[in-house]
């Protein structure tokens, strides 16, 4: 009795450390990300994110190759690989329309819309999946989205593009939260998280880059320039990753 009860508050002080360094990392990532987008001037959302699948790509690879954190799992068939690639889709959708609301909306007023995920995720859930949850969950989603209602009606930054964007990349974060629950537990085409990030990152550069090139005219030669005159920023490209994403 006494080893199990050790084990079980091991298991739930990890959790409690797991959830927080996910909210740390988010929440940094947000900030630096409205740094660059909003005070550095920094105006190429695209570009951004596609820095940001660049790390994840390379992040997940060394932790699973290098540092074997998880065993290597490849692709069981085309269509898995075309699942991941349609998640890949949804999660640059996700990514590149929350860091374009960080350009006109406060960090706050963005985390206060994003507090609607759960909503969406249970629209999604049933509309995808036909799972239907509790009432009493229905129940407790109506004051989240009144307050966001609320919200959004008093703020003095509001912006009616950021605001769209915001709901946007909250809604497509929902929609990769149910998609990704039904790739990583189905029993013939499980993979655990880490292995899909890292399918998923380059994919979502190969999708980036002619979507850089093409809406982002002279990005590069900005991103060069800005170099040259402050070299941190080099940095904060590199440090563009959700470790705790999945």
């Amino acid at each position: 009795m006494t080893g199990g009860g050790k084990d079980g508050g091991k298991g739930r002080l990890f959790t409690v450390g797991l959830v927080t360094a996910w909210y740390s990392s988010n929440i940094g990532v947000l900030l630096l990300n409205k740094y660059l987008l909003s005070n550095y001037g920094f105006k190429y959302p695209i570009f951004l994110t596609m820095c940001h699948m660049g790390a994840c790509s390379l992040f997940s690879y060394a932790a699973i190759a290098w540092l074997r954190l998880v065993p290597m799992q490849l692709p069981r068939s085309r269509l898995q690989l075309a699942k991941i690639a349609a998640l890949s889709l949804v999660f640059c959708a996700s990514v590149v329309s929350g860091n374009i609301s960080l350009r006109y909306l406060p960090v706050s007023f963005n985390q206060a819309v994003g507090a609607t995920t759960p909503f969406f995720t249970a629209v999604f859930a049933y509309l995808i999946t036909v799972k239907r949850e509790s009432l009493l969950t229905y129940l407790a989603l109506v004051p989240v989205v009144t307050g966001v209602i609320i919200a959004s009606g008093g703020e003095p930054s509001f912006n009616l593009f950021g605001f769209i964007m915001c709901v946007g990349a909250t809604a497509a974060r929902a929609l990769k939260t149910v998609l990704q629950g039904i790739l990583m537990s189905s029993d013939g085409e499980k993979i655990n998280s880490m292995n899909l990030l890292m399918y998923m990152a380059p994919i979502a550069v190969i999708l980036l880059v002619p979507a850089t090139i093409f809406m982002e005219d002279n990005v590069v030669a900005v991103t060069m320039e800005l170099a040259k005159k402050d070299f941190n920023i080099i940095w904060s490209w590199a440090t563009q990753k959700v470790p705790l994403q999945l």
